[in-house]
C-alpha cells in the first residue's frame, strides 16, 4: 500500500509560517505555526513540516504532496522594492509607461492636485526597437535585429539584470518578441527576461507592459525561492534512504495551484498567492456554516487582504492591482493594504499618525519580539493594551512589554499624545485602513456591506473584529477554528488551474461559430497539455470557457460564461444574453433589443482544471458553559482599563456564549471581545461575534 498519504498546506507570511496537514486515509487534520525565516524561508518551511509530521506520528516518506502559498512577490510589490528594471518596446512607443491611463485615483479630486507616482521603469532605462505588427498580426515592418542587439548591450553594460519586453500587437503574433528574447539570451545570457506574449496575450499596451514588467521584477525572487524550497524538500527521504521529489505545488492568484517547476516560468501568477488561498479556505468554511454572503479579512504580519464571496465563490477579476502596480492576470479579487501585525506606526512631517505600509516583518519584528526592532508596530499596541497575551504560540515566543512600552511612549511624546491615546490611535488607524479596503470591494461595486458576514482570520485578522462591526455596520463576524491557519487550510482545498487568453475583437452579429470554435480549441489544447504535464488523465480534466464582451464604443468589458459543447449560434446568443444581464446588474441598464447598440466580443478565455480531494468540514462537541473555559483575567484597555476575562478557545464547545469585555486565546490567534459585544460558538467551532442589543432593540 502506498504510504504517501499526507497532504500538507504551507502559507509563508511576513511574520509567521502556517502549516496544515491532512491524512487522506483517516481524515485527521493537524495545524501549527512557526516563525518565518526571511533570511532563508526554507528553514521556517521545513521546521513547519517537521512539526506537523511529529503531531501525526509520521515520517517524511508519508508525504504525498505539498501545496504552498507565498507572499514573496506580494510583499516585494507592496513595499515598492522594484528596481534595476529595463524595458524594451516598439519604436515610437517609449512613453507608454508615462502616458499610462487618464484616470485619477480617488481622493485627489482632479489631475491638477495629483502627482503621478514614479513609474516602474525610469525613462533612461527604456529602449525601443524597430519593426511593427498590425493588430491582426500582419508584419508591417520586419524586426530590426541590430537595434535589439544595441538595446541588449546597453542593459549589459549597465548591469540591468531584469528586462521586460512588450512590442505592439504581440498578442496577435509573438514571433517578434520571441526573437527579441533569443537575441537578449545571446548578448546578455545572465539577464532575466519576460516577454508579454508569454505573460499576457491581451490587447491594451499599458496594462500588458506593466504586467510583463511586474512578472520580470518578481521572477528572480520567485525562481530562487521556489527552487530552494524544492531542493530542501528532497531532504525528506524514502525508507531506503533515496531522496525523492515530493510533488510540490504553488498557489496562484486565480484560485488554483501549479507545480513548482512550471510556476517559475510564470511568477506573476503568484502575486496574490497567499491571499487567494485564504479567500478560498474562508469561503469553504463559511459555506459549511451556512453563510453565503461573506467578506474575508486576512490579517498577517505585513499586510491585510480582503475579498468578497457571494454564494460560495470568491469574485474573480483581471483588473486587479498590488500596491501601485495594475495586473491583468486572472486573480481572486483581493484588495491588499499594508496593515498587518508588524506594520510600523510613524509620524509624518505634518506631525500626524500613520500606520504602514512599512513592516517590521519577522526579523527584526515588532519591538516586543526583542530582536532589534526599533519602531512601534500594531502588535506592540495590542500587547500594551492587554488585547493579546505577553507571549505568542502558546508561550513559544515571549514578548518584551517593556521594550514595546519605551518605543510607544517615545512616539506618543513626539505626537503630544497620552500613552493609551497613542496606542488606541494606532489600532484605530489600522481599523479604518481595513474598513476602507472592505468598502472598496463592496460599496464601490454596488454591494451593501451591511448584508455581509465578515470572516476574519490570519494571526492578526481578528484583533479588530469588533471595531470593524462598528465602523461598517456589519451583520456579524465569523472567526474560524485555527484562524491563523486558514490560508494553509485553503491550500488543501484548491484545484490545479491554468488560464489561457487570446484577444479576438469582433462584432457579435458578424462572428462565425467556426471561427470561435477554432480559437477556443487552440486555448483548450494548451490547457490540456498543461493538465497532462501535471499528471491528470483525460477523465479528470475539466475546462471552463469564458469571454469578455462589451457594447461597441465601451472601453471595458464584462466577463460571461461560454457554455460547454460545440460553439453554435445558439451558444453564442446565450453568452450575449448573459452579457446583457451582467451589464444591467453591474451598471443598472442594458441595450438588449436595441439594434443600434452592437455587442462586441473582445477576449476569449479557457481555464484548465484538475480537481483534488477536499478535507471534510470539522465539527465540535456541545459546550458545557463558557466558565469551564475560563483561564483567568487581566487588565485590558478599551475605553478605559477594565478587568477582562480570558478564555481558552480549545475548551469552548458548540452553544457556549461569552459577553465582552473578554479575550479568547488559542495557539494561532487572539480574539478580543469588546464591551457591548458577545460571542457564540457554532457547531463547527466558529466564533460568531455580534453587537449586543438592549431590551428596546437598540444597539
Amino acid at each position: 500500500m502506498d504510504s504517501r498519504k499526507i497532504r500538507i498546506g504551507i502559507d509563508t507570511g511576513g511574520t509567521f509560517t502556517d502549516i496544515v496537514a491532512v491524512d487522506d486515509e483517516t481524515g485527521a487534520m493537524v495545524t501549527t505555526k512557526t516563525p518565518s525565516t526571511p533570511a532563508d524561508p526554507a528553514e521556517g518551511f521545513l521546521t513547519g513540516i517537521e512539526k506537523v509530521l511529529e503531531k501525526l506520528g509520521e515520517s517524511g516518506e508519508s508525504i504525498g504532496a505539498v501545496s504552498h502559498g507565498t507572499t514573496v512577490a506580494t510583499n516585494k510589490l507592496l513595499e515598492g522594492k522594484v528596481e534595476n528594471l529595463g524595458f524594451i518596446t516598439t519604436e515610437g512607443y517609449e512613453h507608454v509607461l508615462e502616458i499610462a491611463r487618464q484616470s485619477v485615483p480617488d481622493g485627489y479630486g482632479n489631475s491638477y492636485f495629483w502627482v503621478k507616482p514614479d513609474r516602474i521603469v525610469p525613462a533612461d532605462r527604456v529602449k525601443t526597437v524597430g519593426g511593427r505588427l498590425a493588430f491582426d498580426g500582419r508584419e508591417i515592418r520586419p524586426l530590426d535585429e541590430a537595434s535589439v542587439r544595441t538595446a541588449a548591450q546597453f542593459f549589459k553594460d549597465r548591469g540591468i539584470m531584469t528586462i521586460g519586453v512588450c512590442l505592439m500587437h504581440s498578442y496577435a503574433d509573438p514571433s517578434h518578441e520571441e526573437r527579441v528574447r533569443d537575441i537578449l539570451d545571446e548578448v546578455f545570457p545572465e539577464a532575466t527576461v519576460s516577454i508579454s506574449s508569454q505573460v499576457l496575450r491581451e490587447y491594451r499596451e499599458y496594462e500588458r507592459s506593466i504586467t510583463t514588467l511586474v512578472d520580470a521584477a518578481v521572477k528572480p525572487n520567485i525562481r530562487n525561492y521556489v527552487n530552494n524550497i524544492a531542493n530542501r524538500l528532497r531532504e525528506f527521504s524514502t525508507a531506503d534512504g533515496e531522496a525523492r521529489d515530493i510533488p510540490f505545488y504553488v498557489m496562484k492568484s486565480n484560485g488554483g495551484v501549479l507545480s513548482a517547476k512550471e510556476v517559475v516560468h510564470q511568477p506573476i501568477t503568484t502575486v496574490l498567492s497567499g491571499p487567494a488561498a485564504g479567500a478560498l479556505g474562508a469561503a469553504l468554511i463559511a459555506d459549511a456554516a451556512g453563510v453565503d454572503q461573506v467578506l474575508t479579512c486576512d490579517g498577517g504580519g505585513t499586510s491585510t487582504d480582503v475579498t468578497v464571496v457571494v454564494q460560495g465563490e470568491p469574485a474573480l477579476t483581471t483588473e486587479g492591482r498590488v500596491g501601485n502596480y495594475p495586473s491583468k492576470i486572472p486573480m481572486i479579487d483581493v484588495v491588499t493594504v499594508g496593515a498587518g501585525g508588524g506594520s510600523i506606526a510613524w509620524m509624518t512631517p505634518e506631525r500626524t499618525l500613520r500606520v504602514g505600509p512599512q513592516s517590521a516583518g519577522a526579523d527584526p519584528g515588532p519591538l516586543c519580539y526583542g530582536k532589534g526592532g526599533s519602531e512601534p508596530t500594531i502588535t506592540d499596541a495590542h500587547v500594551l493594551l492587554g488585547r493579546i497575551p505577553p507571549h505568542l504560540l502558546g508561550g513559544e515566543i515571549p514578548l518584551d512589554t517593556e521594550l514595546a512600552r519605551k518605543g510607544l511612549e517615545q512616539l506618543a511624546t513626539e505626537l503630544k499624545l497620552g500613552f493609551e491615546e497613542c496606542a488606541v490611535g494606532i489600532l484605530e488607524v489600522s481599523a479604518w485602513n481595513q474598513a476602507n479596503a472592505l468598502r472598496q470591494i463592496t460599496v464601490k461595486r454596488g454591494l451593501d456591506v451591511r448584508n455581509f458576514t465578515l470572516v476574519t482570520f490570519g494571526g492578526s485578522g481578528s484583533l479588530l473584529a469588533c471595531r470593524l462591526i462598528d465602523i461598517l455596520g456589519l451583520k456579524d463576524v465569523l472567526v474560524p477554528l485555527d484562524p491563523g491557519n486558514v490560508s494553509a487550510f485553503g491550500l488543501l482545498t484548491v484545484d490545479v488551474r491554468n488560464d489561457y487568453v487570446q484577444t479576438h475583437v469582433g462584432r457579435h452579429d458578424r462572428l462565425q461559430a467556426a471561427e470561435l470554435q477554432e480559437l477556443f480549441d487552440a486555448l483548450a489544447g494548451k490547457a490540456e497539455i498543461a493538465l497532462a504535464d501535471e499528471g491528470f488523465d483525460e477523465t479528470q480534466r475539466r475546462y471552463a470557457r469564458t469571454a469578455d464582451l462589451r457594447y461597441m464604443g465601451q472601453a471595458f468589458e464584462v466577463r460571461v460564461p461560454v457554455g460547454d459543447g460545440p460553439i453554435t449560434p445558439e451558444l453564442m446568443g446565450a453568452s450575449a444574453e448573459a452579457f446583457h444581464e451582467a451589464h444591467r446588474e453591474l451598471y443598472g441598464y442594458d441595450f438588449r433589443g436595441d439594434h443600434a447598440q452592437h455587442v462586441e466580443w473582445v477576449n476569449l478565455r479557457v481555464s484548465g482544471i484538475g480537481p483534488i480531494q477536499r478535507p471534510a468540514a470539522r465539527t465540535v462537541a456541545a459546550g458545557s458553559g463558557s466558565e469551564s473555559a475560563r483561564t483567568g483575567s487581566r487588565k485590558s484597555y478599551f475605553d478605559s482599563w477594565v478587568d477582562t476575562t480570558v478564555y481558552d478557545r480549545a475548551r469552548l464547545g458548540a452553544g457556549d456564549t461569552i459577553d465582552g469585555p473578554a479575550v479568547i486565546e488559542e495557539f494561532s490567534s487572539t480574539v478580543p471581545i469588546h464591551p457591548g459585544f458577545s460571542a457564540r460558538i457554532d457547531t463547527h467551532g466558529n466564533i460568531r461575534i455580534s453587537k449586543t442589543f438592549d431590551s428596546n432593540g437598540a444597539k
